[in-house]
């Protein structure tokens, strides 16, 4: 048995901020999808939802919500939640229900609303929450989190806020040429530095934004596929959602201490970089085949961590990568070439869902102006709260 399952639609709501209910949202990236896939609404068999956090309750049981926005029509529906994995858990949930022969073809919707700012715990008190001791007790807000990272990077590595900048400026350069990006616009090494510092050593744009947008996709077996008349769709072919492993000795928020090493030895590989060695195990390739990556951007310095975790090149050799232009468009291989949470900003159950969306455009040949030449393999990479991991392979 095949481990592929085929994508025969992808569609997206334009991300921004438009004040509006993320059902809204969903239910335009689906049909989007729907009408991209050439599937009637009525034939899809199972809906699974990246529950939505910020837009109403958190954990919200977003399956049924975009089920009954579409029309009810009998399909089951599973809701997902694993905070900014949360798409790719949901891809991995229909792709499991494909293969295990459950459904023939299935609607992954997410989409959120997202709140003005940096997020923020919900209210009340949540001792057992790491995330709200994360804010709580820690007083560390996501641009300081974010902020510390990129310090570990500077201590560690050499890396500077000039490195940093070329992110942005790579990633902004990408998002001018993507539609469905929320900023369009060219930046600077120089404006990156002259915006305002938000947690020392990042500044304004070396931080992705909160936004509202959606992103859907259809899956199907490949055998529904072929009678579908999609002889050469591309193809999911491994969907990582591993757990880090005891013990951990690099401090990772929103936990506020690491393991202890003192009678097992740590493992040779940490968790992020692990997360994509589990993907190109399960697909059969590694980093020497990837066309071109779709990464989790939350800060620039964090990009050039994930150039490392997905094997792109060596511990600490990040910078060298962006500096020589191996990851911008044209270069060897394009990390964010639709623009990432740079060029989007977050709208938590859909990003990793967008990921693959790009995946599918860069793959068909159909991404436009942005469009990585000869495209074949592809991967994303992506992590949520609470050990959360997440990476897909697609490939055509």
């Amino acid at each position: 048995m095949t481990g592929d399952v085929a994508v025969l639609g992808a569609g997206m709501h334009p991300w921004g901020k438009w004040g509006r209910s993320f059902v809204e949202y969903g239910t335009v990236a689906a049909r989007a999808a729907l009408a991209d896939a050439g599937v009637d609404w009525r034939d899809v068999q199972s809906v699974v939802g990246a529950d939505t956090v910020r837009g109403g309750y958190p954990g919200y049981v977003a399956g049924a919500t975009f089920a009954r926005a579409l029309g009810w029509q009998g399909a089951r529906v599973t809701s997902v939640y694993a905070a900014c994995a949360s798409g790719a858990q949901a891809i991995g949930t229909a792709r499991a229900q494909i293969l295990a022969g459950m459904a023939d073809v299935v609607l992954v919707v997410g989409a959120d609303s997202a709140p003005k700012g940096f997020f923020a715990p919900a209210g009340g008190d949540r001792p057992d929450d790491p995330d709200w001791l994360r804010f709580r007790v820690l007083g560390a807000t996501n641009p300081a989190y974010f902020a510390l990272y990129a310090r570990r990077r500077m201590a560690l590595h050499g890396d500077t806020p000039e490195d940093f900048a070329q992110v942005k400026v790579k990633n902004a350069a990408a998002g001018a040429l993507n539609p469905n990006a929320r900023y369009r616009k060219p930046v600077t090494a120089d404006e990156v530095a002259a915006s305002a510092v938000v947690a020392d050593p990042l500044r304004l744009l070396d931080i992705c934004a909160t936004s509202d947008g959606a992103a859907a996709l259809v899956l199907s077996s490949m055998e529904y596929a072929r009678r579908h008349g999609a002889v050469d769709p591309v193809r999911v072919r491994a969907v990582s959602t591993i757990t880090p492993t005891f013990p951990r000795t690099v401090l990772d928020l929103p936990d506020i201490a690491t393991d202890s090493a003192a009678v097992v030895e740590p493992a040779a590989v940490g968790f992020r970089e692990s997360i994509a060695r589990a993907a190109y195990e399960e697909a059969g390739l590694g980093p020497g085949d990837l066309s071109l990556a779709e990464v989790y951007d939350l800060s620039t310095a964090l990009e050039l961590e994930w150039y490392e975790d997905i094997g792109l090149c060596g511990a600490g050799e990040g910078a060298k990568l962006v500096r020589e232009g191996a990851t911008a468009l044209g270069g060897r291989v394009p990390v964010n070439a639709s623009g990432g949470l740079a060029s989007f900003g977050e709208a938590v159950p859909a990003q990793a869902i967008a990921q693959v969306c790009e995946l599918t455009w860069q793959l068909r040949g159909t991404a436009g102006g942005r469009q990585v030449a000869g495209a074949r393999v592809g991967i994303t990479a992506n992590q949520g709260l609470f050990g959360h991991g997440s990476a897909i392979v697609a490939v055509r």
